[in-house]
């Protein structure tokens, strides 16, 4: 076989362009920096337990004390047995983070465009587009990395699938399952699903294509290829997946026990989450135009600081100090106005990537335009949410899985994955000569008619097209009054203003520079190379905005997110277990889990037990929940905002025997019973428990005792000693799989008691008892794992042994 380093040199070099790009554009990380990235921080507070476990015995925990009264870490960053996916992951994140990412964008969608049998020069164009679109860059920015580790490997599996139709049939097969695997092996649920929906689209495109073509044979022998693929991508991650569906039907994302509501009503029986929930990040339907025009509503809530805006001229005025106005600027965060809650920056495809995909519309025929417009459509309808309800109510309510994902706003990154591609079509059409002169300069006139004449209508009409009126306009009248809200609605039409009459610039140099090339004046590589400066210019200058060198800070800093208080010194003086409160951080944030054991925490699938005590309980200011878990310490702040440590009198303990069992029916009846009973003295029991025990009434006296004597987060140890048989309740969450009990180092059962914890008949006199994780669902995942890696290596070594016999035969 013929080795040309000649045709390889290219994408060589573009590989090193791409390096050195992400490198520059993260260039704190140079210096040994660290990115800032808030959720990243919460992920380090809910992990702490798991990663000092690690880095102590080189061993893997699985089930963490720290966070939400005990949960599994599946979702924590868990590491698996035979994971040889996640070692080939990380060989290709070779990069400081967040570098590793943005390369990761640059080289997925590369690889989709010459697979597209794009040369080099428009791939390395897309992919430059696809890269800095601020979508990309902004998940960055706020630490959502597993979102952008996924979204990073969705080119690469759509080469695979496209590899294959076009009847490459090995190496599509191979391409599918390995990017597939890298896919999943990223974590990130929704948005491998959010994939899933573009590959049915492209999948429908495709087969219309070969009923009309009559290939449906060859579509088939396809689809099929690529289930054996996507099955074996599924297989070398088992373990993660199996785990992550044991914990998701155990989670808020399952289907829950109870029938009612806290105040009575009936529950609506869904598995997965509230549609309210579901749709609070609904896009606004004219809020569609931020692709274009990055200001145009506002930008984010945290907009960038303009010394010579509107509201720092108020500030100014209502006699704020100079040296203070640019903080107080900052705490505000008015400016952005459309439909959602708040946004850290918009989502901008670029102007001139939107004029291309515009002129793709034009120009672009066949299967590859339907799949790509198709793709994009769905998404924008989809992200507008409860802005669209009757729309979205029909994917809820029909459409498998759809109502496990919040945030629909997230399926926005299929068009910013299918613009790109379509808008380099668009240019590549419209720079060969395959084309009629013609056809060209009429799709370049309607393009730009219809590009620049849009941004013309927003510049000259804006005022009667836009309120420029944010959903707490009346709150901040109310309390600031109208000229502070006036002189915020100045700022955010200054801001659209200045960013529309940037996109119609834009517009109408791409617009020349083409049409300059259609009149041969200009080469087409001069037009790709201005271009390319057009689009990197355009969309790095948005994303500097959002995520910049200010986002960096020393790597001690971020590693080590929390520093201790005095409250949390003083209760780490106390080296027994027990669990911790804190007011201030609440039951969704982590900072609290870095230094203790909390039943708070930050995840998007809570515990479901502990989410419906909190629900009927703590939320309405009963310490249910908290005594149950051994809450022993509220940290409060007093009026001065000065932290106090309360001690708890009510926290149930570790451990405790009970004088009665109080059966119960249902979940429903178990739950409500905890208002009225005495949790040391009364355990609660649902009816198909009940059979493990003969009475329902233990009587006490002063000589038994149980008590913990050794813990760690996988392993808990008591002691007891009883005179008669008793019934003991363990101020530990109920998860029954993984979770073994053994008496005197036997196996012996356990069940759940008082909603949430465990409760286990304790025999007469001395005894050891003992709970040990020891999740089977990891072990039963990694050897599904070894077996489907093997499959895959050799699967691999026998295609490239094929590939080379047969070129070697070709070459005789």
């Amino acid at each position: 076989m013929t080795f040309s380093f000649k045709k390889i040199l290219p994408h060589l070099a573009v590989v090193l362009v791409f390096i050195v790009t992400a490198l520059l554009y993260f260039s704190p990380v140079l210096s040994g920096k660290k990115m800032y990235q808030s959720d990243i921080q919460q992920y380090r507070g809910m992990a702490k337990e798991l990663m000092d476990h690690r880095e102590q015995t080189g061993e893997e925990l699985y089930w963490t004390d720290a966070a939400f009264g005990g949960m599994p870490t599946y979702q924590l960053g868990a590491k698996y047995p035979h994971n040889w996916i996640k070692s080939l992951d990380l060989g290709i994140r070779f990069l400081p983070r967040p570098a590793d990412y943005l390369f990761l964008y640059f080289l997925g969608f590369y690889i989709l465009l010459l697979v597209l049998k794009l040369d080099w020069r428009y791939a390395g164009l897309g992919a430059l587009a696809f890269g800095f679109s601020s979508y990309l860059i902004i998940i960055l920015g706020v630490g959502h990395n597993a979102k952008a580790h996924a979204i990073a490997y969705m080119p690469l599996v759509l080469s695979g699938i496209l590899l294959t139709f076009r009847k490459k049939y090995i190496w599509g097969f191979l391409l599918t399952a390995v990017a597939m695997a890298l896919e999943i092996v990223a974590n990130h649920v929704q948005m491998t699903y959010y994939l899933m929906l573009l590959v049915i689209v492209l999948g429908i495109a495709y087969f219309i294509d070969a009923i009309l073509k009559k290939e449906l044979p060859h579509f088939f022998k396809s689809v099929g290829i690529l289930v054996l693929a996507v099955g074996l991508a599924i297989g070398s991650n088992a373990a993660s997946l199996m785990a992550t569906s044991e914990y998701s039907s155990f989670s808020t994302r399952g289907t829950s026990e109870l029938t009612i509501n806290p105040d009575g009503t009936p529950k609506e029986a869904v598995a997965g989450l509230d549609k309210a929930y579901i749709n609070q990040y609904s896009y606004g339907i004219s809020e569609t135009l931020n692709l274009f025009i990055a200001g145009l509503y506002g930008g984010s809530n945290s907009e960038p600081y303009d010394k010579d805006s509107a509201f720092t001229e108020f500030l100014m005025r209502q006699g704020v100090p100079p040296a203070q106005v640019e903080s107080i600027f900052g705490q505000f965060g008015l400016y952005y106005w459309g439909s959602q809650p708040g946004v850290s920056g918009p989502a901008y495809l670029g102007a001139v990537v939107v004029f291309l995909f515009v002129l793709g519309l034009f120009l672009v025929r066949g299967r590859i335009k339907w799949w790509l417009t198709g793709g994009t459509v769905l998404a924008l309808l989809l992200s507008y949410g409860g802005n669209l309800a009757w729309f979205t109510d029909l994917w809820i309510d029909y459409f498998p899985l759809y109502n496990k994902f919040r945030a629909v706003t997230s399926i926005q990154v299929i068009a910013e994955l299918c613009v790109p591609v379509l808008a380099i079509f668009g240019l590549y059409k419209v720079l060969q000569k395959t084309e009629p002169l013609d056809r060209k300069l009429n799709a370049l006139k309607w393009t730009t008619g219809i590009t620049g004449g849009l941004a013309l209508i927003i510049l000259l009409f804006n005022g009667s097209l836009f309120s420029f009126a944010g959903g707490n306009d009346a709150y901040y009248i109310q309390n600031f009054g109208m000229e502070f809200i006036t002189a915020v609605k100045e700022d955010r039409k200054a801001l659209l203003v200045s960013d529309t009459i940037k996109t119609l610039v834009l517009v109408l140099i791409a617009a020349g520079l083409i049409w300059f090339y259609l009149k041969d004046k200009l080469k087409e590589t001069q037009v790709i190379v201005a271009i390319a400066v057009l689009i990197v210019f355009d969309l790095v200058n948005v994303d500097r905005r959002y995520v910049n060198t200010e986002n960096f800070m020393s790597a001690r800093l971020v590693e080590q997110p929390f520093q201790p208080t005095q409250a949390d010194k003083e209760i780490l003086k106390d080296t027994t277990r027990y669990r911790v409160y804190e007011q201030s951080v609440g039951l969704n944030g982590a900072r609290t889990s870095y230094f203790h054991n909390s039943i708070g925490g930050y995840h998007g699938a809570k515990p479901a037990r502990l989410q419906d005590l909190i629900e009927f309980y703590l939320y309405e200011g009963n310490l249910v929940p908290l005594n149950l878990l051994n809450t022993k310490y509220i940290i409060t702040q007093n009026e001065e905002g000065q932290e106090q440590v309360q001690i708890n009198p009510q926290a149930a303990g570790n451990a405790w025997f009970v004088q009665n069992v109080k059966v119960v029916p249902d979940a429903d009846a178990e739950i409500l019973a905890l208002d009225s009973i005495n949790v040391r003295q009364t355990a609660v029991i649902q009816q198909e428990f009940a059979g493990l025990l003969e009475r329902n009434v233990f009587p006490q006296d002063s000589t038994e005792s149980i008590k913990l004597v050794e813990h760690r987060g996988d392993y808990l140890k008591y002691q007891s000693q009883a005179s008669g048989d008793k019934l003991a309740v363990f101020s530990e969450v109920y998860y029954p799989n993984g979770w073994q009990a053994y008496l005197d180092g036997k196996p012996t059962e356990h069940f759940k008691v008082d909603y949430i914890l465990r409760g286990m008949k304790v025999p007469e006199g001395k005894h050891v008892i003992e709970f040990k994780f020891e999740p089977q669902v990891v072990r039963t995942g990694s050897t599904i794992s070894l077996a489907s890696n093997v499959i895959l290596v050799v699967l691999l070594l026998g295609a490239l042994a094929f590939s080379i016999k047969r070129s070697r035969e070709t070459e005789a």
